[in-house]
């Protein structure tokens, strides 16, 4: 594979969305680190301020309470594909944020406006600050946080290959519960009034079902050469 430099030197946003177990993150650090660019993992920084509020004792089925205080946690995220990292008010979290309790909680805090709105603004200010480009994954990217991205991707997948991957992912977790999870949680970020989980218009849909992780990465980034060619 060439490398970053030899690939791209013009500056590009690229939003990738899609739900769970698609292949997004892995996508999007493989891309953006063959390709030279900053990384973000949105759904991070939403797992961020939800381990924030459990740490704090704030009622996450309460979204007054959590839009009280929305505004209080400092999140940093760190845009290195090959070190992604996450802080909360200076403490690493990479590790306590994907845990079951927060990943049970993160559907509920997200939904509130007054969550979207600060974190969404993180977001702007990462990608504008991006030197060289940014892919930025999440679930409302090309719809609401950057919708006048260059390149615009929407992952998707059957719940069977997502629920094994997931699984996979936790380390034996059972395959039909991981399913009827994921499902769960599409449904709470689909249906949500705020930014919710969508497909924009001008994005390019990738069903990763029954490509690897090479075959979805290569995908992308001819995508992404194409538009850019085309500029």
């Amino acid at each position: 594979m060439e490398n970053g430099a030899a690939r791209t030197a013009q500056p590009v946003i690229v939003a990738i969305d899609g739900p769970s177990g698609t292949g997004k993150s892995s996508t999007s650090k493989a891309v953006a680190a063959q390709l030279g660019l900053s990384y973000l993992d949105t759904g991070a920084q939403y797992r961020a301020i939800t381990w924030w509020m459990v740490t704090n004792g704030i009622d996450t089925e309460d979204p007054s309470a959590i839009a009280a205080v929305a505004g209080k946690p400092e999140i940093v995220s760190g845009t290195d594909p090959a070190h992604p990292t996450i802080t909360v008010d200076g403490v690493d979290v990479s590790g306590p944020i994907r845990t079951p309790e927060i990943t049970a909680k993160v559907s509920a805090v997200s939904a509130v406006p007054e969550v979207r709105a600060r974190i969404t603004e993180l977001q702007r200010s990462l990608a504008a600050s991006a030197k060289n480009g940014i892919v930025v994954e999440g679930r409302d990217i090309g719809t609401t946080v950057l919708p006048d991205a260059d390149v615009k991707i929407f992952l998707t997948a059957s719940p069977e290959a997502r629920a094994a991957r997931r699984s996979g992912e936790l380390k034996g977790a059972d395959v039909e519960a991981t399913r009827e999870a994921l499902i769960k949680r599409d449904a709470a970020d689909s249906s949500r009034k705020t930014s919710p989980l969508a497909k924009a218009e001008d994005a390019i849909e990738v069903d990763t079902t029954d490509l690897t992780l090479a075959q979805v990465v290569e995908c992308v980034i001819t995508l992404i050469e194409e538009k850019r060619a085309a500029k």
